[in-house]
């Protein structure tokens, strides 16, 4: 099939493997570049310390939220980020959204979002999503509608209501 240059991209998803870990490990370490770039380690050291926390995270996602839907988010077929959703009788819970940084900016995980927006919406739910301060994504929920219910220090709880505002309607 040909790919007309500047079309959008195709998004879909398959549930994670055992397979994709070392993905997952590499989509995790990128996501906090940014943050390791200033800390006077090592390569070997970093890299080190992000493989460990990776594997708290991961445990920890996989006790706390065992029943989730753990999805790889697929780019025009390439693996491009991680969905975790845990569906609950009155929201859904957005336990986690990463793309690798190629991916980033050019309206995926708006489409995500939106996507994930519109299914609560039509089961009456609300989403919420835990955001850490100084992630640039904040933003964007703000854009959507999100609106802070709770500050738990570092992180803030973010909801969208599909009864709390038009603008941020899917």
């Amino acid at each position: 099939m040909d790919t007309v240059v500047g079309s959008p991209p195709t998004v879909a998803f398959r549930p994670v493997e055992d397979v994709d870990r070392p993905f997952l490990a590499r989509l995790y370490a990128s996501t906090r570049q940014e943050e390791l770039a200033p800390v006077p380690w090592s390569a070997a050291e970093k890299e080190a310390f992000l493989a460990m926390q990776f594997e708290a995270q991961d445990r920890f996602y996989a006790e706390h939220f065992g029943d989730g839907d753990f999805r790889v988010v697929l780019v025009d077929g390439e693996p491009a980020g991680r969905l975790y959703l845990d569906p609950r009788p009155d929201e859904i819970r957005v336990v986690d959204i990463a793309l690798l940084p190629a991916f980033r900016r050019r309206g995926i995980g708006r489409g995500l979002m939106r996507q994930v927006m519109s299914t609560a919406a039509a089961s009456g739910r609300c989403v919420r999503i835990h955001v850490e301060r100084n992630n640039p994504a904040l933003r964007l929920y703000r854009r959507l509608g999100f609106r802070e219910v709770d500050d738990q220090g570092v992180y803030l709880l973010m909801e969208w209501s599909p009864t709390a505002t038009k603008e941020g309607a899917p």
